[in-house]
């Protein structure tokens, strides 16, 4: 496997090619992770192709220079570019900014600069797939997590937005429903930006002690939390009948979207899949279908009101969670 230097190197080539473009093209840069929101992963650039491939030198390098051996620490992320500017995530969830042109480093924001008490688990679990990014005028956002806390960064200085949530960041842990304070939640994902919100999915345990993995959206300015859709059903809503268990919303967890999230801009609806209930392997203590746990879930992405669903598999026991979220799209 190439190492993280080689791989920012052939990042850095790739993302001059769109930076040097003034195609309105949605699929000529690389603004969210997965190149768009519709996470295809497509670039329509043609300067490299099959002809040429073989060509590619490395034009620089970039050393994060935290790699974590002892733990085994890992990058995931999938860099973005805006405006020329490359934003990424170390192995130890430090969050950087380069030229995309030259590879000069513009910033870094450290989480455990704004945390000394962080708990070192926080990292190792959560390994980071990428940050968001949302602008309006001079103000220009990248959101990502480390651990429990969602953070909100200036894009061009790398410094905490202090409007947001408390002191430039929330803890997700808060506005589930029930207090899970005591119990590990974060983010592997990035979120998605819809209009002024940031929708957020969750990693959780997958063992009894499992948090619930609810879909939440936040105020982009004010980390306000706007809507939240209920994986585990709450009583009186749907899907609160497929658990046998009335009280199962106050004690099960699982059922998160660890995956990401696609999102249809033009109609504005979020797909979002999850993963199993937890406990995963044992389903005595949730009896039932136990919606909306692996499940492709179609929110209304303004008001996380449910559109419609389709459950893979009832009462799972194996851990089917659906990985990726799929890519929107109209046939004939």
């Amino acid at each position: 496997m190439p190492s993280l230097p080689k791989l920012l190197s052939v990042a850095g080539f790739f993302f001059c090619m769109a930076c040097s473009s003034g195609n309105k093209d949605p699929h000529a840069g690389w603004a969210t992770t997965g190149g768009t929101h519709e996470g295809i992963r497509y670039s329509s650039l043609t300067q490299v192709d099959t002809s040429n491939v073989q060509k590619l030198v490395p034009a620089w390098y970039y050393h994060t220079g935290d790699a974590d051996t002892v733990n085994h620490s890992q990058i995931q992320c999938n860099p973005i570019m805006v405006d020329g500017i490359l934003y990424g995530t170390s192995p130890r969830l430090k969050v950087f900014a380069i030229d995309a042109a030259t590879g000069m480093e513009k910033w870094v924001f450290n989480p455990s600069d704004s945390n000394q008490n962080k708990s070192r688990t926080d990292f190792i679990l959560n390994n980071n797939r990428g940050v968001a990014y949302w602008g309006d005028g001079n103000d220009k956002r990248i959101f990502y997590t480390a651990g429990p806390a969602l953070y909100a960064l200036d894009a061009s200085t790398g410094r905490l937005i202090p409007g947001f949530g408390k002191g430039g960041k929330i803890d997700m842990r808060d506005g589930l429903g029930r207090d899970v304070h005591d119990l590990y939640v974060a983010a592997t994902s990035p979120g998605v930006v819809y209009k002024d919100l940031l929708i957020m999915g969750s990693r959780v345990s997958e063992g009894s002690d499992a948090a619930p993995g609810h879909i939440r959206a936040y105020d982009v300015r004010t980390g306000e939390q706007k809507w939240i859709f209920h994986t585990i059903p709450h009583p009186g809503e749907e899907g609160f009948g497929s658990w046998d268990d009335p009280n199962a919303w106050q004690h099960i967890g699982g059922a998160n979207s660890w995956s990401g999230f696609t999102l249809d801009e033009k109609r504005g609806i979020l797909f979002a899949p999850t993963g199993s209930a937890s406990f995963d392997f044992y389903g005595g203590r949730r009896k039932g279908a136990d919606l909306y746990a692996n499940t492709l879930l179609a929110l209304d992405a303004a008001t996380g009101k449910k559109i419609w669903h389709f459950q893979t598999i009832h009462h799972d026991i194996w851990d089917r969670d659906l990985p990726p979220p799929p890519p929107p799209g109209t046939g004939k």
